[in-house]
């Protein structure tokens, strides 16, 4: 059987916390600036035009959630003055509070970034697809930040499936905590390979033909465009979704036991 290789070491990260209250804490990791090349060339295993053309995208330093936002965190916040729209205190199928939320739109969570802006007063919103990208390659160019493939022991996806020299694992057919596999990238983040697809602020486009290069969220202007981008795979997915390039979409108004997202702080960096 071929020998699976994983990169592993460790290191630290620069961070702050946001006390939301009743012992409910988000960490937010500092991002540090760079430019990258965004997107999959063709000979990578499982790949779609949809994530070409490969292109270079420089991005300014931000901040991003350690992990998906938790059940816990979204209470908290939910809890908050409404800015446009009601939320629902605890909309999870699978309960837990430091298991990533889920059943939330688009709609949804950018009401909770509202809700959160307001109370912190920092500007806290959700990654542009180009900043998610940066942040999960965290420097790597292999198709997921630990490597050329992975394991059930790396991340939450459905084991039954191989991606690569991979071997099969556990589908555990729902969320796992976050954090609960306590392997970070090189920025310090967890989770950003399976567990919840993660909502990004871009409409969706069919590929990268005049993408911004500047890594701010390409929002097209048009009425009619209600497909948002969603990122890193879910417990739901097979492992080629789960790579860093891998681009997906649904409806704003969707909220799938698959869906969640983390926070970013473009002004936090200063801190």
């Amino acid at each position: 059987m071929p020998k699976t290789i994983i990169n592993r070491h460790k290191k630290t990260a620069r961070y702050f916390i946001e006390n939301l209250g009743n012992d409910i804490e988000l960490e937010m990791v500092l991002i540090p600036g760079g430019t990258f090349i965004m997107g999959s060339p063709e000979n990578e295993e499982g790949s779609g035009s949809s994530e070409r053309p490969q292109h270079e995208v420089t991005i300014k330093p931000f901040s991003m959630g350690k992990y998906p936002i938790t059940q816990a965190q979204w209470q908290a916040v939910a809890q908050l003055p409404q800015v446009n729209k009601e939320l629902k205190p605890d909309p999870s199928e699978f309960k837990g509070a430091n298991c990533p939320v889920e059943r939330v739109s688009w709609h949804d969570v950018v009401e909770f970034c509202a809700r959160l802006s307001n109370y912190t007063k920092r500007p806290y919103r959700l990654p542009s697809e180009a900043e998610w990208e940066y942040a999960c390659r965290a420097g790597t160019i292999t198709p997921f930040h630990f490597g050329e493939t992975m394991t059930t022991d790396l991340a939450n996806y459905d084991g039954n499936k191989t991606y690569g020299k991979g071997t099969k694992g556990v589908y555990r057919k729902k969320t796992t905590e976050v954090g609960s596999f306590q392997v970070a990238n090189e920025f310090g983040l967890y989770d950003m390979h399976g567990n919840v697809w993660e909502w990004c602020e871009d409409d969706w486009h069919n590929n990268y033909e005049n993408v911004p290069a500047d890594g701010s969220a390409w929002i097209s202007g048009e009425s009619n465009n209600d497909e948002k981008v969603l990122r890193g795979g879910s417990w739901y997915s097979l492992p080629g979704y789960c790579r860093s390039a891998r681009r997906y979409s649904f409806a704003a108004g969707f909220d799938g036991s698959d869906d969640g997202f983390r926070v970013v702080c473009g002004a936090a960096w200063t801190l």
